[in-house]
């Protein structure tokens, strides 16, 4: 498999700290040629309000998009996330990205009391929301009757800057919302399979990862050149650190050592490794697109800018 899409590079927020602070990162990440920012959307742990955190981003910098990594859809009606999503477009003046999953970290369901349904369930009530939330971005006025939303007559608020509709990323690990990615979002980020009881299969090894991009590419046919495929980093690490790292998270998941060295999910190695890494990748499985915690942010900057937009 082999993919002209050029590379980008997606820095994923989760400590605000101060404003001055959180502007300066958006600006470094900007000046080292990160594409976008994003914020996760956790009550749990102490995570900034998406919407605002965004705009904040966006008015520090002038080039770097911003966008979520991802929305809970179980926490707002579609109505309202189409329209915040709309307002943060226009005023971003088009650099905003919706990225939306179907939930997967309990805990933000039974500190706050919100229904935590059947996996199938949570499935099919953001099916039917991305629905509402694309035709509304589109300009349409809705008229919708669905197992979990209804709605009526219902008109855009607000329109955004990019048309036909903002970029959509749907988060997506098991069969059912893969395939859903396939036939309806932009990008497409392969992720952990959600366990029914809440949490994550730690199926990061490359046949699992190769296993759903060739269930997208077979769902989306046609479509599948017009799909950028991301991947969520979960750790980078230098050369230096490469051993004890993997002795580490070999331990903690009780997974073999070279499981993380071929891993999608992580990278060890100096910059040139590393790109030599992801080049390859992008070969074999059509990635091309990388977040990354700020945590690994630093480890993963020299890499940044030897292959941003390349």
């Amino acid at each position: 498999m082999t993919s002209k899409r050029p590379f980008r590079f997606g820095l994923v927020v989760t400590d605000i700290g101060s404003a001055s602070a959180f502007r300066e990162r958006a600006q470094q990440a900007e000046a080292l040629g990160y594409n976008i920012l994003l914020v996760p959307d956790h009550i749990v742990g102490g995570r900034a309000g998406w919407a605002p955190a965004l705009m904040a981003a966006a008015a520090a910098t002038t080039t770097l998009r911003v966008g979520t990594n991802v929305i809970d859809n179980d926490f707002r009606h579609p109505a309202f996330v189409a329209q915040d999503a709309a307002t943060l477009d226009l005023l971003s003046e088009g650099r905003f990205e919706l990225g939306i999953g179907a939930g997967w970290m309990r805990e933000d369901y039974t500190t706050t009391g919100i229904s935590w349904d059947a996996p199938g369930v949570r499935a099919g009530r953001m099916e039917e929301a991305v629905e509402i939330i694309i035709r509304l971005l589109r300009g349409e006025t809705v008229t919708f009757s669905g197992t979990h939303y209804t709605v009526t007559d219902l008109p855009p608020s607000i329109l955004p800057a990019q048309q036909p509709h903002v970029p959509l990323m749907i988060g997506a690990g098991g069969p059912r919302m893969l395939a859903f990615a396939a036939k309806h979002a932009d990008i497409v980020s392969t992720v952990f399979t959600s366990r029914r009881e809440g949490g994550l299969e730690l199926d990061f090894d490359t046949a699992s990862v190769a296993a759903k991009v060739e269930r997208v590419r077979a769902t989306a046919g046609e479509r599948f050149d017009q799909i950028e495929l991301n991947t969520l980093l979960q750790g980078v690490f230098t050369a230096e650190l490469r051993d004890a790292a993997v002795n580490d998270l070999s331990a903690a998941m009780n997974t073999a050592p070279e499981v993380f060295f071929d891993s999608p999910y992580f990278l060890f190695g100096s910059p040139d490794e590393i790109a030599d890494t992801l080049e390859r990748r992008r070969d074999e499985l059509g990635i091309t697109y990388y977040s990354v915690f700020d945590r690994h942010w630093e480890a993963l900057s020299p890499v940044v800018e030897r292959l941003a937009g390349k």
